[in-house]
């Protein structure tokens, strides 16, 4: 958020080849993990890239997919959803990545829902 004073969540950013070793999954579907919403990524700094805190133990984060279409149906883009997702949040109390990571499903899709 513009003015946050609390940095984003550090994270690397995976490649979509750092993703097919990482996940052992072929291109074709990581593409489609994209394409289906379970994944989220940019092109920020060239290649386009996935922030690594989406991947949990070589897959991507389960409640990450239905948080993304929340965001979407919000009028997000998926740069504005990767934001979002690595900054703090006041309502959540922390990133709402954390918050996903730490169970916290319904909350934050709650608070994205309110953001439309």
């Amino acid at each position: 958020m513009p003015g946050d004073p609390t940095p984003p969540v550090a994270t690397d950013w995976l490649t979509l080849p750092d993703l097919v070793a990482l996940t052992g999954e072929p291109l074709g579907r990581i593409r489609r993990m994209l394409d289906e919403n379970m994944l989220v990524g940019s092109r920020r700094e060239g290649a386009f890239s996935v922030p690594s805190v989406f991947i949990v133990d070589g897959h991507p984060l389960p409640s990450l997919r239905g948080t993304i279409f929340v965001l979407h149906d919000a009028g997000f883009t998926d740069d504005e959803a990767i934001d979002w997702l690595l900054g703090y949040d006041d309502s959540i109390g922390l990133a709402p990545i954390e918050a996903l990571l730490a169970g916290r499903k319904s909350e934050v899709r709650r608070v994205a829902a309110s953001l439309a």
